[in-house]
């Protein structure tokens, strides 16, 4: 989530859970293994780190919860055109209607859209009880610092929806 453009945050839960009895959580091996340059990676697990203290929660080789985590990367193409000239030949109002000069510029935009998905897992039933979305357009064009800052913001925004409101 190391981008620019603003974040949309989403998140889903299952309304059966009982969050209050979630004290303790772990990384799964497939959030320790996330599919990312491992720098980004680290940032990211992190980050989730201070989020989970944040909410009261503590690491644990047995774990009431487990942290899954998720990446998807969409390549999307933005295409504008802008249309200049007057649409009328010459002094068009003396000979009626004629073909006019007009010029099209057609702009393109390529970029890449990501989504990182938090998973909390309840370890004894292993089903998801509540899942948090961040999804923001990347760019490579950022310092490390700015990469840092924008995925313990991203994360922040994730676990701002955690616990989910009573009913």
């Amino acid at each position: 989530m190391a981008a620019c453009s603003t974040l949309k945050v989403t998140y889903d839960y299952d309304s059966q859970a009982d969050f209050s009895s979630y004290k303790t959580y772990a990384f799964s091996e497939d959030a320790l293994n996330l599919p990312i340059q491992q720098l980004n990676r680290d940032r990211v697990l992190r980050a989730i780190d201070t989020e989970m203290a944040a909410k009261g929660f503590s690491k644990s080789d047995s774990p009431d919860v487990l942290i899954d985590l998720h990446v998807r990367s969409e390549k999307k193409t933005e295409a504008t055109a802008t249309t200049t000239g007057s649409g009328m030949y010459g002094g068009g109002w003396r000979y009626g209607y004629g073909g006019g000069f007009t010029t099209t510029q057609v702009n393109v935009n390529e970029y890449t859209v990501g989504t990182l998905f938090v998973n909390m897992v309840d370890k004894a039933s292993e089903k998801i009880v509540w899942q948090g979305r961040a999804t923001k357009t990347l760019s490579e064009d950022v310092s490390p610092g700015k990469r840092e800052e924008n995925i313990n913001n991203g994360v922040k925004q994730i676990f701002s929806k955690y616990p989910p409101a009573e009913k």
